[in-house]
């Protein structure tokens, strides 16, 4: 029952489930620390059909995906609670989107300035009155928290999709 329930959540709409990723602001990225999971919360930019993040090099995520690049992201929105008189039926609306790949570090240049303005773009729109010089995002790679900068692009050979749209007339207030 359950099976058939969720089937009809799911969202097949390749141009939605662009759009959301687009506007999402926050995703968590899973990883296998040998034989444990490992998820953390980061920002991300969805840009042509890819997803992409960064980080300070080292620590604890980055050397799980050196030793096991397969990734599952997840970016989940809830729109709030819809009501039923029936508590059983009282639900959520929300969307969620998973992403199965493997994170590739990006040593291209020209791919992490370009990620890196779109993370700009994304997060502090207009804030910067000129784009990223390749130059800057080089020293910003070799410099930032006296490590630097790994840039990680995800191509996805896998996406799900589910929602349970927003009833207005039921939403609780």
């Amino acid at each position: 029952m359950n099976g058939v329930r969720y089937k009809i959540r799911e969202v097949l709409d390749s141009d939605q489930i662009d759009a959301f990723l687009h506007k999402a602001r926050i995703g968590n990225l899973g990883m296998v620390d040998g034989q444990l999971p490992y998820v953390v919360p980061l920002n991300f930019v969805w840009a042509k059909g890819k997803l992409y993040f960064h980080g300070a090099a080292g620590g604890r995520r980055n050397q799980v995906m050196s030793a096991n690049s397969e990734v599952c992201f997840t970016v989940c929105e809830e729109y709030g609670t819809i009501t039923d008189p029936v508590p059983a039926k009282t639900d959520t609306a929300y969307m969620s989107v998973m992403i199965f790949g493997k994170a590739e570090l990006i040593d291209d240049l020209d791919e992490a300035t370009y990620m890196l303005q779109e993370m700009l773009h994304k997060y502090v729109p207009g804030y910067y009155n000129r784009p990223l010089s390749k130059q800057h995002v080089d020293k910003y790679r070799s410099a930032i928290f006296q490590s630097p900068v790994q840039v990680y692009r995800v191509d996805p050979y896998h996406i799900t999709a589910k929602a349970n749209p927003i009833e207005e007339e039921k939403m609780y207030k």
